[in-house]
């Protein structure tokens, strides 16, 4: 039940987990029953038809459509990026927005073949958040404005939502937020990321170590890891993921960092992501081992790396196949194939 109001930003947060609506049952039951009629071997399609059956629970229909995928980039700048934890300068990220804005990136491409709509937000590019290590991310009533202003994402009303984001230093603040959620030790989370070795990369894990043992006295809220150790772009799309379940939403997510946001609402309620699809699995080392402890399976493993929602963009075209099936194939009856 929700939690009685206290006043705090985090309140309204809080609540709309607890009130996180779930699949709707009959359509489940009958687009499963459809894939038990379609000419083809039980279970011939694999996970496709397991793709169809989730997205027709969350969609309320037997045949769901996508036709209007959307993939939203969040982008922000961190403090703690001045700490010489990768390879690239802070600039990057606004010089990267603009190239995702000339429609000349990675991702524009990848949207343009399976006719996605691309939205970037820009969070506050010319203020980056405290530096981690010695300062929290954000305030309560920050971090809730900006898990609010990412549930903009689905102003469009879109069908499918895929999540990327862009942000020199931000696998440093994902690494921070996994080892802040689930402990070992700092070495577990941290990867090269946009290519960090040697010392860059040892700078990252002591950052990484360093910042969650400030906040060790807080590691308990999984609200509290994200305003201490993440960044506007996390906060932004943990607030995506919270809205699109909310209007029934299926959300697929982008690598490390967009993964980091999930486990963040996963930690707060077990049944948080089950509207959500792993797009990939990426080649930082800890993306699997995550996916693993949030029970998400990547549709795709490509060795990807880069960010921005290629990933999951790349995946609208499973995502879309298993549908192209699941509502055009022939049933036996319709094609006069016999039956097992």
């Amino acid at each position: 039940m929700p939690r009685a109001v206290s006043g705090l930003p985090f309140d309204d947060i809080r609540n709309l987990v607890a009130t996180m609506p779930g699949p709707d049952g009959a359509a489940r039951a009958a687009a499963a029953a459809r894939q038990g009629e379609l000419v083809k071997p039980p279970g011939a399609l694999g996970r496709l038809e397991a793709i169809a059956i989730d997205i027709a629970g969350w969609q309320g229909r037997a045949i769901p459509v996508v036709n209007r995928p959307t993939v939203a980039v969040f982008a922000a700048t961190h403090g703690v990026a001045s700490r010489g934890v990768s390879p690239y300068p802070p600039e990057v990220t606004k010089q990267m927005v603009a190239t995702f804005t000339a429609g000349k990136a990675a991702v524009n491409q990848i949207c343009g073949v399976f006719g996605a709509g691309l939205r970037v937000f820009d969070l506050a590019l010319d203020l980056p958040s405290p530096d981690i290590v010695v300062e929290d991310a954000l305030t309560e009533a920050e971090c809730a404005a900006t898990m609010a202003f990412g549930m903009e994402a689905l102003a469009g009303e879109p069908d499918l939502l895929c999540l990327g984001e862009m942000g020199i230093g931000n696998t440093t603040v994902a690494a921070a937020i996994f080892h802040g959620l689930y402990g070992g030790e700092a070495e577990e989370w941290v990867g090269p990321g946009t290519g960090s070795t040697g010392e860059t990369l040892a700078r990252k894990v002591e950052t990484v170590r360093a910042a969650v043992a400030r906040a060790r006295d807080h590691l308990d809220d999984p609200l509290e890891v994200l305003r201490k150790l993440g960044g506007r772009e996390v906060a932004a799309m943990a607030g995506a993921i919270l809205a699109a379940r909310m209007q029934r939403v299926p959300v697929v997510l982008d690598g490390y960092v967009v993964t980091a946001a999930a486990a963040v609402l996963r930690a707060m309620d077990e049944h948080a992501l089950d509207h959500c699809f792993a797009g990939h699995v990426s080649a930082e080392p800890a993306h699997r081992r995550v996916l693993e402890r949030l029970g998400l399976e990547p549709l795709l493993d490509l060795g990807m790396r880069l960010g921005e929602g290629s990933g999951a963009a790349l995946s609208i075209g499973v995502i879309k196949s298993a549908l192209a099936c699941h509502s055009g194939m022939a049933t036996f009856a319709e094609a006069g194939v016999a039956d097992a």
